[in-house]
């Protein structure tokens, strides 16, 4: 029997649930993975069955121990990183959810935001942000609004709330049998319901929102042993948690103020580093945590962008341009640039730093002289330009210059883009040896509560790089290709008009 101690890491997201397994070195050692079904009830509407999510968690722990040949007894701690946003509510007696849940990516609480435009300064006063239907919050009013039952339950005391990290912890330390009812503190910073300074439920808020504090799980910290498995890794401590982007920041070691990671996937996310400093949003970012390890949090600053890896995926299933998504590199690098031809991907709307709601994806420069070479540049490019917006409005938010980004997520294996990206940022892209970030740090966070590891300081010497780029564009190409970057956007804006 090995006798070798591991870190399980469960990384919940959009479209899959992963189990994976790290040495003490941060190198992954196995990993299993089942996908979960999308339901698209209306337009607009994204759900997900939280029943199926915690089924498949229960089948890729125990595949990923047997690929490694190990068993519940060589886990030291298991973390979890989760999708973020994700609204769960439940029946405290029964486990059985009420609802589907509703995603991130779900617009149908635009009315209840709109409802608290004019109460803007409170949210951003206290949250950090403004109103959107980015955040779970409003997504919360709108199941107890909507599903039968869900007002009284959680008056009562009889249904709970949490994002999908709590669903998760609650099922695995009993459930309806004594399972802790808590959310890490990176999670609850997103649900417009904390307050960002003290890490607190705010009342305001809640009253605001009409959302009964009883219903919601305590807040506590990123690296703790919120209590021990009695399903799934018997007797094994459930010892850290972290919002996904969060969780890639401590697997990228982003410790220092001014170290920012981004993370391509189905959309991009990038977070920087600010410190004990809690940064503005005037910029279009959103202010967050980046983690909380002991007693004092570090802040991070945001920008999202939707759709990265998934117009890569529209490219070919939609298009039927490319067979696989690895192929667009290969296609894009039949010609020599764009051809004139930019893609916008705001498909429902653009995120950081717009936040254009009304906006639509366009592509705009078409002439006859485009071939799909010039289109899978296009799409390539306009996730590059989409990282040097984001990166542009951090750099007037902080004061904190990025001199370089650390990247992570699928996307990274394009060497033609992240080239390209280099080249816009006008500073080095550098990829981890392991290029699986937010596992990672949700397994830092849960070593670190049980000592597995003693500081960040060990977890910044795991940190070893594969691959660098080196910015190589010429100073006038990248202004020019700037400039008509922003005209493409312009032309997205304002296409969804109201009827009303």
């Amino acid at each position: 029997m090995s006798t070798e101690r591991v870190v399980a890491a469960i990384d919940q997201g959009t479209t899959s649930t992963r189990c994976l397994l790290f040495t003490r070195s941060g190198r992954m050692l196995a990993v299993a993975q089942r996908e979960h079904r999308q339901h698209y009830p209306r337009p607009g509407w994204v759900e997900h069955d939280a029943e199926e999510i915690w089924r498949n968690v229960a089948r890729v722990v125990p595949a990923a121990l047997k690929r490694a040949g190990l068993g519940p007894e060589n886990i030291v701690a298991l973390g979890i990183a989760n999708q973020r946003e994700t609204t769960v509510v439940w029946n405290r007696h029964t486990g059985v959810p009420l609802a589907h849940a509703i995603t991130w990516q779900d617009t149908r609480t635009d009315e209840i935001v709109s409802g608290l435009a004019e109460t803007g300064d409170l949210w951003s006063g206290t949250s950090g942000f403004g109103p959107a239907t980015y955040f779970a919050g409003p997504r919360l009013q709108w199941l107890l609004d909507h599903v039968p039952g869900a007002r009284e339950g959680a008056d009562a005391g009889d249904v709970l709330f949490g994002t999908i990290e709590s669903w998760l912890i609650w099922r695995l330390t009993g459930g309806p049998d004594g399972g802790r009812h808590v959310t890490d503190v990176t999670n609850a910073s997103r649900t417009m319901l904390m307050d960002l300074r003290t890490l607190e439920w705010s009342q305001r808020l809640l009253t605001a929102l009409r959302v009964p504090e009883r219903m919601l799980p305590e807040i506590r910290p990123n690296a703790e042993v919120y209590g021990v498995c009695s399903e799934v890794l018997p007797g094994v401590p459930v010892a850290g948690a972290l919002g996904d982007q969060q969780a890639a920041l401590v697997g990228q070691t982003c410790f220092a103020p001014g170290e920012v990671k981004c993370t391509y996937g189905t959309g991009a996310f990038l977070l920087k580093n600010t410190g004990s400093r809690i940064p503005g949003s005037a910029q279009g970012l959103i202010p967050t945590v980046g983690y909380l390890f002991g007693e004092r949090p570090v802040y991070a600053l945001e920008g999202s962008i939707a759709v990265t890896g998934s117009l890569v995926q529209w490219f070919r299933d939609s298009l039927g341009m490319i067979g696989t998504a690895p192929q667009i590199e290969t296609l894009a690098m039949t010609v020599p640039d764009n051809g004139g031809c930019y893609v916008v991907p705001a498909f429902s709307g653009l995120f950081a730093p717009h936040w254009q709601a009304e906006a639509r994806g366009v592509i705009v420069g078409l002439t006859s002289f485009i071939t799909r070479g010039h289109l899978a540049r296009a799409v390539l490019e306009a996730t590059a330009w989409q990282t040097r917006e984001v990166v542009d409005a951090m750099n007037a938010e902080s004061g904190l210059p990025v001199s370089r980004l650390k990247v992570d997520g699928g996307m990274t294996a394009d060497h033609l883009l992240m080239q390209f990206v280099a080249d816009v940022l006008d500073v080095p892209v550098e990829r981890p040896l392991g290029s699986e970030a937010v596992s990672l740090g949700a397994a830092y966070a849960a070593g670190l509560a049980v000592g597995h590891w003693s500081d960040v300081e060990v977890l910044r010497a795991n940190w070893h790089r594969a691959a660098a780029w080196e910015p190589s564009m010429d100073a006038s190409v990248r202004d020019r290709e700037r400039a008509n970057w922003a005209r493409a956007v312009d032309r997205s804006y304002g296409w969804v008009q109201s009827t009303g």
